[in-house]
């Protein structure tokens, strides 16, 4: 499982690995500006997922050497951006890496607090300093004309429970509001915003750090939710175990919290306790910023500030950003929940659920397509109840699409082919209406249905495509004869 192989083990050697393989590296030294631009350029690059058509899927990750108002620092997108990419860093192939994290949340490594100066801080910047501007230190960019603000999209969040001491790691949406503040939208349910409610009540901050541009194992493994990872889980312990050995943490330079050692960039804070802002007012645009399933979310009217009290980084740090509706998201939110979801189904019923792929139309999260195995008539009906475990190992999962073992789950026109000869609507669609999902998903609003009492809750579906058991020999693909291609065509992949 350790991943000893390629020597990737923070931004720098990952960039380093994409440089030595065809097609997954771009760079430009073209000044780009941060607001709208920087997005709008790898939009068409390479940023596939949800984002508006025209986009490239499985387009390269691009760096932008020179941003416009900033010196000695570069800006990377896209890491997470292919499903290839993320196999390159795990050491794992593509269809296998759902299975890969759930062995890993099974054999977690927690983090220790590195034993050597770490890089994150070799240049460090005080609130107190004359001069200190979140605005001027960091090129956060603004993916739209109508965002809120400069957003922090790929901030590791890390933060502990009060009463505990147990840490989480997150990413979390986060927009800078002035020179030393940043407004934070907690998705509720989160860990992080547990702690932070419990420091409330007592009236006291809660330090938080925020480490950018990391390995990308963590940025994958911080994606996990429960009931996977319960509260109490720190995610950073699953990437201990992708990479075969501990995370290194940092002592954070001005809060009682610990950062990521070999982080770009690091930021260090506490989320006030009672202060809220809204998160639209620099603008007044009422957008926040584009969302995973490829809409604008609405600025929220009243969320929480992370007081800024110093930013540390590497000498030349690189940024690291993504566009929200990318493929960037599915792979991150995507592979932890097939990891859940296998997790689950194979204690429920061994061997049966043979792999599961969270789709790029849901953002990695609303949609899950199961691949199930039916080897006596005993199983018919098995393969909803393992859709009905779906739901329960992610609860923003919105339709699962149940296929035969002979139908390529990552193959959408596969998977769309079961649907039209597998499938009759009146006896293969299970509703399941009231259900609590995902607030971010527009349809989800008391307007749309009478079945929804408020927003955040829908329908779950389940889309059966799979053939019955008695009727299996009528549902025969055609065979082709084996051949081997390379003898007519050599160069053939």
């Amino acid at each position: 499982m350790s991943n000893s192989d390629n020597n990737v083990h923070d931004l720098r050697s990952a960039l380093a690995l994409l440089k030595t393989l065809p097609g997954e590296y771009v760079e430009t030294s073209v000044e780009v500006d941060p607001h709208a631009e920087l997005s709008g350029v790898y939009r068409y690059v390479g940023a596939g997922g949800t984002c508006q058509r025209p986009t490239r899927k499985n387009g390269p990750v691009m760096v932008f050497n020179k941003v416009k108002g900033f010196h000695d620092i570069s800006v990377a997108i896209g890491l997470n951006g292919s499903r290839k990419r993320v196999s390159h860093f795990l050491n794992c192939e593509p269809e296998k890496l759902g299975h890969l994290l759930k062995n890993s949340v099974q054999n977690p490594i927690s983090p220790v607090i590195a034993r050597d100066n770490a890089v994150c801080q070799e240049v460090v910047h005080l609130a107190t300093d004359e001069g200190f501007d979140l605005r001027k230190l960091l090129p956060a960019p603004t993916n739209t004309e109508e965002d809120a603000g400069p957003y922090i999209t790929m901030g590791l969040c890390y933060a502990s429970d009060p009463e505990t001491h147990e840490s989480d790691i997150t990413i979390h949406r986060l927009c800078v509001q002035s020179k030393d503040e940043l407004s934070m939208w907690l998705t509720p349910g989160r860990h992080i915003d547990a702690f932070r409610m419990k420091a409330e009540a007592a009236g006291k901050p809660l330090p938080i750090s925020i480490s950018i541009g990391v390995d990308p194992a963590i940025e994958i493994a911080a994606c996990f939710e429960p009931p996977t990872t319960p509260l109490g889980f720190d995610e950073l312990s699953v990437a201990g175990a992708l990479r075969g050995h501990a995370v290194e943490m940092v002592q954070c330079k001005t809060i009682n919290e610990k950062a990521i050692a070999h982080a770009e960039i690091v930021i260090e804070g506490e989320l006030l306790p009672n202060v809220r802002v809204r998160e639209d007012q620099n603008t007044n645009t009422g957008k926040a910023m584009p969302e995973f399933p490829g809409y604008t979310g609405e600025a929220k009217e009243a969320i929480p500030i992370i007081k800024v009290k110093a930013v540390t980084h590497r000498h030349n740090p690189i940024w690291r950003t993504t566009v929200g509706p990318g493929e960037e998201h599915v792979n991150m939110a995507g592979i932890p929940t097939e990891a859940s979801i296998l997790d689950m189904v194979e204690r429920a019923m061994p061997g049966k659920l043979l792999n599961v792929f969270a789709h790029s139309a849901g953002g990695g999260k609303l949609l899950a397509v199961m691949q199930f195995k039916k080897a006596a008539a005993v199983d018919e009906g098995r393969q909803r109840q393992a859709a009905l475990l779906a739901f329960s190992a992610f609860p923003e999962l919105k339709h699962v699409i149940l296929v035969d073992e002979d139908v390529d789950i990552f193959d959408s026109d596969d998977v769309m082919w079961a649907m039209q000869t597998r499938y009759q609507g009146d006896v293969d669609t299970v509703f399941i209406p009231g259900v609590r999902c995902h607030p971010l998903d527009p349809s989800q609003v008391p307007e749309y249905s009478p079945s929804i009492l408020q927003q955040g809750m829908s329908c779950k579906t389940i889309f059966d495509c799979t053939v019955p058991f008695h009727l299996k020999h009528h549902f025969e693909r055609s065979k082709f004869k084996e051949v081997d291609v390379k003898r007519f065509l050599p160069d053939f992949e």
